[in-house]
């Protein structure tokens, strides 16, 4: 799961949400050097990771991507999930995704001082081009998919995925519909 999904399966424990949302740039026991909630919200994060990638909904869902996007079709993935989270928000949130979106760029900005020095890069552009909300859309993820496919320094197709999302859309969009609410059940158990 990407930046949404984390970000959703937080609830509303502050800390929670800060850990979780950094967890990627947290490498291994640096997880000490937080308060206890945030190191709690990078160990949920891992979990998360961990029960996404080797659950078996998501192998299958990764096998559509592999022909064009090989050993970048689990990042591809996450983030079409995220899509179609975001595609989907209102049947798993009372909360509108753009109301939703402000609230936790607010949250994660109380929190800032927590962050890494690679979110502390990335996360004013998160906010100023509002990645969360775009995330609903075919061309907002493909926006980030290319931005993603700049910054990675071996050759990849991501820039391409978003023909992979047009063509597997259904059995996709079936896959994370089948998956998601596993994996709220399993965050929610944490």
């Amino acid at each position: 799961m990407n930046l949404l999904a984390h970000i959703f399966l937080s609830g509303d424990n502050q800390e929670l949400l800060i850990g979780n949302f950094i967890g990627d740039h947290v490498k291994g026991n640096r997880k000490f050097d937080f308060p206890d909630g945030i190191r709690r919200g990078i160990e949920l994060h891992r979990a998360i990771d961990h029960f996404t990638d080797t659950h078996p909904i998501t192998a299958q869902s990764r096998k559509y991507l592999y022909a064009r996007q090989s050993k970048y079709s689990g990042v591809v993935l996450d983030l079409f999930y995220d899509h179609f989270l975001a595609a989907n928000f209102n049947d798993y949130s009372a909360v509108p995704l753009a109301l939703f979106s402000r609230e936790k760029y607010l949250q994660l900005a109380n929190g800032e001082h927590w962050f890494p020095e690679k979110v502390k890069h990335f996360y004013p552009y998160m906010v100023e081009r509002d990645w969360l909300t775009g995330y609903a859309t075919v061309e907002g993820i493909g926006k980030t998919l290319t931005g993603l496919s700049r910054r990675v320094s071996f050759e990849n197709r991501m820039h391409e995925a978003t023909e992979d999302l047009v063509e597997w859309y259904e059995i996709l969009e079936k896959d994370f519909k089948n998956f998601f609410p596993e994996l709220i059940r399993f965050s929610s158990s944490f």
